[in-house]
């Protein structure tokens, strides 16, 4: 659906994405991700036809998006992290004329209206006026219009911006829905919401992709050190030590908590299971022990080891 080779803009002196390259293929959804200033939405921006790149080239569903850019368009559905809005129009009316600005008329505008109106949960306010919507019902007026022509690819650029936790719980749950129809280009912050919808991740940094595979693969490829964490009663210098000398243990850090008990965090060779020999020491030194536990590493983890300044 996507093919991305060697794209790069420059803005004057400043060179924003940096010869990337990547695909995505039909029916997936794929979370792109990266922190400020990165390069995504430069990126989504030109596989959009919003912006001309420097050099490279990009295709859409096979139509190239600087020489055949009108069918290339043809194909997506945008919804950009602002969401232009026209306030003082009704829901359906805004829908009806976006259709009709896409190329839709008489009763096939009105069909797919009434069919984003259902798909995107927006009949209950469909004659209400779009400055009266709540957040979370403005970026579904926003999503339904990325929909109304029935375009094969999504690109959607932070659509939980500003939601709170029920409304991202809901346009988490459609975005899967509309997978069923769409291939979907994603770009949030929020990472759990990917680890939860996208069947692949590509992470962009400092405009150059830093990995693209699915989250589970990334995870279990992540270079980062595994962590344990206990509490103690027991002398932090010690305890510490002692924990220290401990097998394939690459670093430990005490913190004296209020009521007198000491939490390390232990750093440990990724991949390694480190609570069986730590279980083992402290029973031989008989230190009270309330807690050991293993932290799994999450896409944040991965995130954080790839974009890092440190």
């Amino acid at each position: 659906m996507i093919e991305v080779h060697q794209l790069s803009k420059r803005f004057a002196r400043h060179e924003a994405v940096k010869g990337i390259s990547f695909s995505v293929a039909k029916g997936e959804i794929v979370g792109f991700l990266g922190p400020n200033g990165a390069g995504k939405t430069t990126t989504l921006r030109m596989l959009t036809g919003y912006l001309p790149p420097t050099s490279g080239s990009a295709t859409i569903a096979g139509f190239d998006i600087f020489r055949q850019s009108l069918d290339a368009r043809r194909k997506i559905g945008y919804m950009p992290e602002n969401v232009p809005l026209y306030e003082d129009m009704r829901v359906r009316e805004y829908l009806r004329f976006r259709a009709q600005l896409k190329g839709l008329k008489g009763g096939d505008a009105r069909r797919r209206v009434g069919d984003v109106l259902d798909t995107c949960g927006l009949e209950s306010v469909r004659r209400k006026m779009i400055k009266t919507l709540s957040k979370g019902y403005r970026q579904r007026v926003g999503l339904a219009d990325a929909l109304v022509h029935q375009p094969e690819l999504l690109i959607l650029d932070e659509p939980t911006n500003g939601l709170d936790p029920n409304q991202i719980r809901q346009i988490r749950e459609l975005i899967k829905r509309l997978a069923d129809n769409h291939t979907v280009l994603v770009s949030t912050h929020i990472l759990s919401e990917v680890e939860m919808t996208c069947n692949r991740v590509i992470i962009i940094d400092s405009g150059r992709i830093k990995a693209a595979d699915t989250p589970a693969n990334l995870i279990g490829q992540m270079r980062a050190a595994g962590r344990v964490q206990l509490e103690l009663q027991a002398d932090a210098d010690v305890a510490g030590g002692a924990i220290s000398r401990l097998d394939r243990v690459k670093k430990v850090s005490p913190e004296t908590l209020d009521d007198g008990w000491t939490r390390f965090t232990v750093w440990v060779d990724s991949g390694t299971d480190a609570r069986e020999r730590i279980h083992n020491l402290v029973a031989q030194h008989g230190w009270p022990c309330r807690s050991l536990f293993r932290h799994e590493a999450t896409l944040e983890d991965v995130f954080v080891e790839l974009t890092r300044k440190d």
